[in-house]
């Protein structure tokens, strides 16, 4: 028997129900905030990513799924979403001066990680990335409606954990710091944090080694915030001003980084408490810097991640998940013409925008009645002999416990009126 790959998943009823319900609320939200969808490929060349990453992340050196084609050109199944979205912009030379541009997308990303709950090597994201201001109240804006987006989807209670990088200027300052710190303890590193330190030292803040994690989770470790120029003060400043007027509460953690070389200024995480250790549901932060590194014009950008598979635990968390929608009418057959009758009458109420259980197959009224009522279906509509000699149908009401012969036009009209 061919199974699935370790590291993906197989997404079935119900469960289909609890996705759908995620998508449509990103939309929704979304839309609210003038964002449009867009959608790129899964598949792109390697160097984007290692440009847009950084060469010295774990991305990158460890967990992006590269190939090469028919041709021997270099491609990589896309590890996360915002270089994608940039290249679409610059290829399509949607960057202009003055122009705000907002998009979001929602798709499957691949990452070779050892598999665990709520993470996967094929996984799903929705985010959203603004283009074109370096205002910090476009990063609060952005935080808030992250936390607008969990909320409507039925997640409550989230803890939005807030930092910021710095300009380059603090940056530079802050990586003098932090190697300054870590040089005396290189004995004591992992092999990977040892390269990261001479290579790009902001990383060993990223090591999942418990020895390592131990020695930068320390007290005395230098903090991002006693880097920063007073440009990067004042905008990490007027950012927590906006969060503190859009009463979007947060907590500083001076620790934080992203895993991506490309943020600047204000970056961000939302965690959720029914995850356990690996508790958060998404991220993001600013990145004026990207686009110009890939070949655009100077731009203020700033947008977020969400994984999908941990909403969605985090939605069975909270008890109030959707369900499938049950069907609005099932229709009994007493016999096989009636079958066949059911499979038009199905057709005509499923284009007036009713949802509609019906069999190929002829069983007796026991079973199909039972295989109604465990569907959930609110109308049964029986037709047999007696019923097609009177040109009449029973339409019965499943939660009243009803039933009354009429017109197969009555019972339509009835059922229509009462689903609008």
């Amino acid at each position: 028997m061919i199974t699935a790959l370790r590291g993906t998943v197989d997404i079935l009823p119900p469960d289909t129900a609890l996705w759908q319900h995620v998508e449509q609320c990103a939309r929704d939200v979304f839309a609210r905030y003038g964002f449009a969808e867009m959608r790129t490929p899964i598949f792109e060349q390697t160097d984007l990513f290692v440009r847009s990453i950084g060469d010295t992340t774990d991305i990158v050196e460890k967990e992006m799924y590269t190939f090469p084609d028919r041709k021997g050109r270099s491609l990589t199944l896309r590890p996360e979403g915002t270089a994608c979205i940039v290249r679409a912009c610059l290829e399509h030379k949607l960057f202009a001066p003055g122009k705000l541009l907002k998009f979001f997308y929602t798709g499957p990303m691949f990452r070779y990680e050892r598999p665990q709950a709520g993470r996967q090597r094929q996984f799903h994201q929705t985010g959203v990335e603004l283009f074109g201001t370096y205002s910090p109240l476009a990063d609060a804006d952005v935080i808030a409606m992250m936390v607008h987006f969990l909320e409507y989807a039925g997640v409550n209670k989230v803890l939005v954990q807030l930092n910021t990088l710095g300009d380059a200027e603090s940056r530079a300052a802050y990586c003098t710091a932090l190697r300054a710190y870590v040089m005396p303890l290189f004995a004591q590193l992992c092999p990977d944090c040892q390269r990261r330190a001479e290579r790009n030292v902001l990383r060993v803040l990223d090591c999942k080694v418990p020895s390592c994690k131990a020695i930068f989770s320390a007290p005395n470790v230098p903090r991002t915030t006693t880097t920063l120029s007073a440009a990067a003060q004042q905008h990490y400043d007027a950012v927590r001003r906006a969060l503190d007027a859009l009463k979007t509460p947060y907590v500083e953690d001076p620790r934080l980084v992203r895993g991506l070389d490309y943020y600047t200024h204000t970056i961000f995480e939302v965690r959720h408490g029914a995850l356990g250790a690996q508790d958060a549901l998404g991220g993001g932060g600013r990145y004026d810097g990207l686009v110009k590194q890939m070949g655009g014009p100077e731009t203020g950008a700033v947008g977020f991640g969400i994984g999908l598979e941990r909403l969605v635990i985090a939605l069975r968390g909270t008890h109030t998940s959707p369900h499938e929608r049950p069907p609005d009418v099932a229709l009994v057959a007493l016999d096989a013409t009636a079958l066949q009758d059911n499979l038009v009458l199905a057709a005509l109420l499923r284009a007036k925008g009713l949802s509609v259980l019906s069999n190929y197959d002829l069983q007796s009224v026991k079973a199909q009645m039972r295989q109604a009522n465990n569907a959930g279906a609110a109308w049964v509509i029986l037709q047999g002999e007696d019923e097609r000699s009177q040109s009449l149908v029973k339409l019965k009401n499943m939660r009243a416990g009803t039933e009354r012969l009429c017109t197969l036009d009555e019972a339509i009209s009835h059922l229509t009126s009462s689903n609008p």
